[in-house]
């Protein structure tokens, strides 16, 4: 009972939002091309109707209407190891294999109107993740002459959180130089969280199991992107785009528990603000067979303030709204580039080289592995026919170990160290109509 605090004070439902911020790790696997070529020149490439989740300007480069869908496997390795209370050999456990592997699809038409105008519609996903970390949560240790020590149970749990993105777009081209582009998404969110694990509340110290957190929420929000495409001449542009990302509010069941009035404070929304994204993006054709492509694409993860619940009640008392965390993320850039060269008239290969830079500052967490991050990546398409290509990539993910610092309000200060790598398979058919 020592190192049992029972005045969470709320502090369930603010470690509930820390895992809802794991919806705000943004994900590169728009397209087989962009994973081929580590997402390098994908504002302005333009080689087939992804394009338009980048940069709507880049519609006004198709003479022709194009059709792109595709899939990506994520196959996550998230591992958290040596779960320690600080300053303590009291230590939790491990987990090797704490996120699942996820299937990304994506689709995007791009229709030309005329020489001057071109719209477009795409489904793909900006932000997601999964870490499921609820087996260590019952490993309670009872130290002789001390009492039990719970396991940080309020940072432990299964979190899985998916966006969409329903895009709609217009480009104009202004002249031969310069073309102008902007979209609206409407965006799709779903999330699940639960906290569960045994805690000594029993009146003689004994461990019962406790639900600190349960959520099941999803909502819809609106957001937008515009851009600009410049040529200098056929094989040499670049690209620009800004994409304005919205403060999202999930709505559902939402349920904290509150050790002192032993009961379930209930709230039904989370807002969570959504970072915007900048990039520029540049591609060059220096031979008739190879060109060269790049991305520079700022984050804005500074934007996280706070997470708020709201429409809350604990009883018969109204809880209007409640600040449940400050953050202090850093804003993030990431860097990539990479080449393209025709090999045949049917095939062509690319590979690219991505640094990512992680977004966790002052404040990390145990359940969102976060670091600096290198992608090695490699693709081909292959020309089926004068107008439909398939397209694979392959990505290697690789992150750091990192030593984690994270504050439970159940037993202090908590130790872990953990590392996030992964491995992204795409395929893609385009075709030209």
């Amino acid at each position: 009972m020592k190192y049992f605090n029972k005045t969470l004070l709320a502090a369930a439902v603010a470690f509930a939002s820390t895992q809802t911020l794991a919806a705000g790790f943004q994900l590169n696997s728009q397209s087989a091309t962009g994973v081929g070529r580590a997402f390098a020149g994908d504002a302005v490439i333009a080689d087939n109707a992804s394009v338009l989740s980048r940069n709507p300007a880049a519609m006004a480069l198709f003479d022709s209407k194009a059709l792109s869908v595709g899939l990506t496997y994520a196959d996550i390795d998230v591992t958290v190891k040596d779960v320690c209370k600080a300053g303590t050999p009291v230590c939790f456990g491990s987990e090797d294999a704490a996120a699942d592997a996820k299937v990304i699809p994506n689709f995007y038409y791009i229709s030309p109107i005329n020489d001057k105008w071109a719209y477009g519609v795409a489904v793909f996903s900006n932000f997601g993740t999964g870490t499921d970390v609820g087996a260590l949560a019952n490993n309670a240790k009872t130290i002789p002459g001390l009492g039990t020590v719970p396991a940080p149970v309020d940072l432990l749990g299964n979190t899985e959180v998916v966006t969409m993105n329903f895009n709609g777009s217009l480009s104009y081209r202004v002249n031969d130089q310069l073309s102008l582009g902007a979209g609206i998404d409407v965006i799709y969110g779903q999330g699940k969280l639960t906290r569960e694990g045994q805690l000594p509340v029993l009146p003689n110290g004994g461990l019962a199991n406790v639900e600190l957190v349960n959520v099941d929420a999803d909502g819809w929000a609106l957001g937008g992107i515009v851009g600009g495409v410049y040529e200098f001449n056929a094989n040499h542009r670049l690209g620009v785009s800004y994409r304005f990302s919205p403060e999202f509010k999930a709505s559902g069941d939402i349920n904290q528990f509150v050790p002192q009035a032993r009961a379930q404070a209930s709230f039904d929304e989370i807002v969570i603000p959504l970072p915007d994204i900048f990039q520029v993006a540049g591609f060059h054709q220096l031979t008739e067979k190879f060109a060269l492509h790049y991305t520079a694409q700022h984050t804005s993860w500074g934007d996280f303030k706070e997470i708020t619940l709201e429409d809350g009640t604990l009883g018969s008392t109204t809880i209007p709204e409640a600040q449940l965390k400050h953050y202090a993320w850093d804003d993030s850039w990431l860097f990539s580039v990479g080449g393209t060269y025709q090999l045949t008239d049917a095939w062509a290969v690319r590979a690219g080289y991505m640094h990512d830079k992680g977004v966790v500052g002052e404040i990390s967490s145990i359940s969102i592995p976060d670091s600096d991050r290198n992608w090695y990546t490699v693709g081909a398409s292959y020309a089926l026919t004068p107008k439909s290509t398939l397209d694979f990539g392959v990505a290697f993910v690789r992150g750091e170990d990192v030593e984690v610092v994270e504050q439970s309000a159940l037993i202090g200060d908590v130790v872990a160290h953990t590392r996030s790598n992964a491995t992204y398979y795409s395929m893609q058919y385009s075709y030209k109509f």
